[in-house]
């Protein structure tokens, strides 16, 4: 009996791993459409110079346009009208696969566009005005135009997330398998370039640091090097055997 009712369950939690999908993929287009078309268009109409606006974020549009007018509309259409007659989801996120790389530059920008926020929020009035207006907007949903730009450098290890869930309570004769596990092998590609972006900001981040604390050090502000560890030592003298404190920053060079 209670086989039974396993059985007829599964179907049930890969629909809910569908809807899922499709829900948080409608909230995330409405975030991409917040970015593109109110942020970006209102900075426009003030009078920031473009390639201020484009340096913050970067190719936000095709972002945009690829999920509200292709894939959005094909998940939708799938889950809400055919899933009874062709319950799958890897034929349609198989098709991602060529927009994966619009992620690649964005994330790359990242870091930079964080920090032309935050200067330009500092130096320009009317920048300041149009970000503080639309942040008190309902819409907004009291966020920070930062926080709203970190959605699309989380969605793909989203995407992710879910796949390896649907794969997990897929059956293994389901004709979506090899769909859905191709899917997952290139999403976890692109999670994967996101997160070492990600990453490797992080890591550039704690070598400025560094730098700063250091008093301006050239050679330590360099990708190829990596801070392995910092912190107290005690270093003994040769002549006395007293011991001197010191503070040790290692690196790999």
């Amino acid at each position: 009996k209670r086989t039974c009712i396993s059985k007829f369950s599964e179907p049930q939690k890969l629909f809910n791993i569908a809807n899922e999908l499709l829900h948080t993929e409608e909230a995330y287009v409405k975030r991409l459409h917040l970015l593109d078309q109110v942020f970006c268009t209102k900075l426009y109409e003030a009078g920031v110079p473009p390639e201020v606006v484009t340096g913050i974020f970067s190719n936000i549009s095709s972002i945009y346009r690829f999920h509200e007018q292709f894939l959005l509309p094909e998940l939708k259409t799938r889950i809400t009208d055919e899933w009874n007659k062709n319950p799958r989801l890897g034929d349609i996120l198989q098709k991602l696969a060529p927009f994966l790389k619009m992620y690649g530059e964005y994330v790359k920008n990242f870091d930079r566009a964080m920090d032309m926020v935050n200067t330009w929020m500092q130096r320009s009035s009317p920048f300041k005005e149009v970000v503080q207006n639309i942040q008190k907007q309902e819409i907004c949903g009291n966020l920070t135009l930062q926080h709203h730009m970190l959605e699309p450098v989380q969605r793909i290890p989203r995407y992710e997330l879910l796949l390896k869930d649907y794969l997990k309570k897929l059956p293994e004769e389901s004709p979506d398998r090899k769909d859905a596990e191709k899917s997952l092998e290139l999403i976890s590609t692109a999670a994967n370039h996101s997160n070492a972006a990600i990453r490797k900001m992080e890591k550039m981040h704690k070598l400025l640091e560094v730098y700063e604390r250091l008093g301006g050090e050239e050679d330590i502000v360099n990708p190829a090097n990596e801070l392995i560890k910092e912190g107290h030592i005690q270093k003994l003298s040769a002549k006395n055997g007293t011991a001197q404190d010191r503070y040790l920053f290692l690196f790999t060079i």
